[in-house]
């Protein structure tokens, strides 16, 4: 297939297209500056530039295209709406590209807001609908295309992909420990993330484009469940600095942003995505790459 990235130089999107290059697909990356445009071209992938704003450039990119991979994000956390707004029309964009073609549209979202007080599984539908709602409703919305003749897939991702050069959010508490001379956790630090190594993640990225049925959500995770406490523990390992407790009026101060993030369990389980697409996750842990140093340099 001939595939068209969006966020394709980003943390999750360049080990993507590495693995849809690898896999014999061709790749063309949304680039929005002549860096993220050399990068691309060197590895022989083909460029449009624009960004999530230039709906023209999205336009262009899906016509060129097979297949749609949609994982970027502005990741605005001090203007959340601006976030919204950009990730609901975007996928409004790119799914009217594609509707009556039968395409892939694979659509990246977050596990988070799902459920409460157990892990989430691919039957649990999304509460977010509408533009005012998390990420504006983009899953449903793109979920919505179904009817239109496309085959849309939603990757649902943990809050940690990991691995050596990560900047998202374990790259954060590894900040703040730094800085505060302290691997924090909050409370008892029994709130629990689930997690994925990058590369596992871009290789389910490619199954679903591949193989998976319209209105398919997969679930990239590989840990179901790795408890906050552990993973602060696991960074003053790295970093040679004890691990303590946080209070939750004190979240704000010691971890930035990341804070409300830390305190809050973000679990699901991928038994389901596994089975459909015969995937098994096959790189390290999440605290085995803390331990290895991969956030420690």
């Amino acid at each position: 297939m001939r595939a068209f990235v969006t966020g394709a130089t980003g943390w999750i999107g360049s080990a993507v297209v590495d693995e849809l290059v690898s896999a014999g697909h061709q790749v063309i990356g949304l680039a929005r500056s002549d860096q993220a445009e050399r990068a691309l071209a060197a590895k022989g992938v083909g460029v449009v530039r624009g960004d999530l704003d230039d709906l023209a450039s999205l336009r262009r990119g899906a016509a060129q295209a097979d297949a749609v991979i949609h994982m970027a994000n502005k990741h605005d956390w001090g203007n959340p709406a601006e976030s919204d707004r950009s990730e609901r029309a975007a996928v409004r964009t790119l799914g009217d590209a594609l509707a009556g073609t039968g395409r892939p549209f694979v659509v990246a979202a977050p596990l988070s807001g799902l459920v409460e007080g157990r892990p989430a599984t691919e039957d649990d539908v999304s509460p977010a609908i509408g533009p005012d709602s998390n990420r504006g409703g983009s899953e449903n919305l793109a979920l919505d295309y179904v009817a239109q003749d496309v085959r849309t897939v939603i990757t649902r991702f943990p809050p940690s992909v990991h691995g050596r050069g990560d900047w998202g959010f374990v790259n954060f508490l590894t900040a703040a420990a730094r800085k505060q001379g302290v691997s924090g956790y909050v409370g008892e630090g029994s709130a629990a993330w689930s997690a994925v190594h990058r590369d596992d993640a871009a290789r389910l990225i490619r199954l679903g484009m591949e193989q998976a049925p319209a209105g398919t959500r997969l679930h990239v995770v590989a840990e179901e469940v790795v408890t906050t406490k552990a993973i602060a523990e696991a960074i003053g390992r790295s970093l040679g600095l004890p691990a303590d407790s946080v209070t939750s009026q004190d979240a704000g101060s010691h971890f930035g942003f990341v804070g409300s993030f830390f305190a809050s369990t973000m679990t699901a389980s991928s038994n389901a995505t596994r089975r459909l697409l015969s995937w098994e996750p096959t790189g390290p842990s999440l605290l085995a790459d803390i331990d290895a140093g991969a956030y420690a340099a």
